[in-house]
């Protein structure tokens, strides 16, 4: 009695001061329990969810109402499992959501270009951005441990799995064409004298830090790397994976303040220095003298792969020895060029798309060129499309199964939370 009675007091102060203060801040659009869902929170993360999905709330104001309001719903509900995740005690690691935080953040501004870009989406500083993201990532993830803990496990019969795909088999996804393929990379390689050019410049650069002149000044002076030169080198956060190995290895290897020897890559010569590190991130700028790449290079490099096809073709090698010897790609030489299974249309390197859709089992693509260099594609199996079947695809159905009968136990789990709960939702 006494909750209700103060929650009814609180409303009439929010509402109050909602309503009657000479200088209101925010608005208030809907009441749960002792929780408040404000204007500027639900206008951050609808904006948010717009920024995800590549929807421009100016150009598309009606998309972005039918959006804003769905989000709302959405925070209605994580609000509701909020107070009951609080009332079951439920703990969250802080490790892990500030790692969320500036994931989702980093994200942001990768996807925008810079942090200015990022206030300006969003029409507020960086640091309330912080505060009010931070605040959501907190309490959705209280709210999925919750569900964890309830969820986890779902039984489901194989009697509720037949009658699933019974009811469901028409509107079930098809299984897309797939395709298993394997690769060698053969990346340009320059002449001598490019080489040797580069590294003469990259050897000036080093003296001059050497002499003490500062890394940022040497960088313009004489780094080749278009998108960081002007910024002295400075190359902001990144994580593994963002760089080529041979760059990785060194700049992760770094102490903050270090600068490194000469490291050689397929895109020249660098000096890397450390700024900073921050858990798996590192924050580094380098010098680049470029090796520049001739026509003559790349020709030299297609007759090359020409060649190695038609001697696999003919059976003088192997396609797995050929990777073997002669791949550039380390990740995957030592398995013959071994890529795995693919949806044929989620193949991210568009090339490899357009090749393999018109090669058959067996057949080798001709040169291939890439950002990453020339390639030989072969395709090993191909898997076309086809709707799912109890005989062939049982495992996936019951996931599906599994999933349906877990979300309809959710929705009717938080409407049973919501009926010892104050809601008001206004209009937006």
């Amino acid at each position: 009695m006494l909750k209700t009675i103060l929650r009814g007091l609180l409303l009439v102060l929010l509402l109050f001061q909602t309503s009657y203060s000479q200088e209101v801040l925010d608005r208030i659009v809907a009441i749960i329990d002792d929780n408040i869902i404000l204007q500027s929170e639900l206008d951050q993360f609808a904006i948010q969810f717009a920024l995800q999905n590549g929807l421009d709330p100016r150009k598309n104001p009606e998309r972005f109402k039918a959006l804003r309001e769905k989000v709302l719903n959405q925070l209605v509900v994580q609000k509701v499992l909020l107070v009951k995740a609080k009332e079951d005690s439920v703990e969250i690691d802080e490790n892990r959501v500030d790692k969320m935080l500036e994931q989702q953040i980093n994200t942001m501004i990768d996807r925008l270009g810079s942090p200015d870009k990022l206030e300006e989406y969003f029409g507020t500083s960086l640091r309330r951005i912080r505060r009010n993201l931070r605040k959501e990532i907190e309490e959705r993830a209280l709210v999925e441990t919750l569900q964890n803990l309830k969820f986890a496990q779902i039984p489901i019969s194989r009697r509720e799995v037949i009658e699933f795909y019974n009811t469901m088999k028409d509107s079930l996804p098809e299984l897309p064409t797939r395709v298993h393929i394997s690769h060698i990379l053969i990346s340009v390689q320059p002449s001598a004298e490019a080489k040797q050019r580069a590294l003469k410049k990259i050897k000036e650069a080093q003296k001059k830090l050497q002499e003490g002149v500062a890394f940022d000044e040497v960088a313009r002076q004489y780094s080749d790397d278009p998108g960081s030169a002007s910024r002295g080198g400075d190359l902001g956060f990144t994580q593994r994976g963002d760089f080529v190995r041979p760059f990785e290895e060194v700049a992760f290897n770094l102490e903050p303040g270090d600068i490194s020897d000469i490291v050689e890559t397929q895109f020249g010569y660098h000096i890397i220095q450390l700024l900073d590190r921050r858990g798996e991130k590192i924050h580094a700028r380098h010098i680049l003298a470029a090796v520049p790449m001739t026509e003559e290079d790349e020709r030299r490099t297609v007759q090359f792969m020409d060649s190695l096809r038609t001697a696999i073709i003919e059976g003088k090698i192997s396609f797995a020895e050929a990777a073997k010897q002669f791949s550039r790609d380390e990740t995957t030489k030592e398995k013959g060029g071994d890529l795995g299974w693919f949806e044929l249309q989620q193949l991210q390197v568009e090339e490899f798309q357009q090749a393999v859709a018109n090669l058959k089992p067996g057949e080798i693509s001709r040169p291939i060129k890439t950002q990453f260099g020339y390639h030989l594609v072969l395709l090993n199996e191909r898997k076309e499309a086809r709707k799912l079947t109890l005989e062939q695809d049982w495992d996936r159905i019951a996931e599906f199964a599994q999933m349906r009968k877990r979300n309809q136990e959710f929705k009717r789990w938080v409407e049973e939370i919501k009926k010892d709960l104050y809601i008001k939702i206004n209009k937006i």
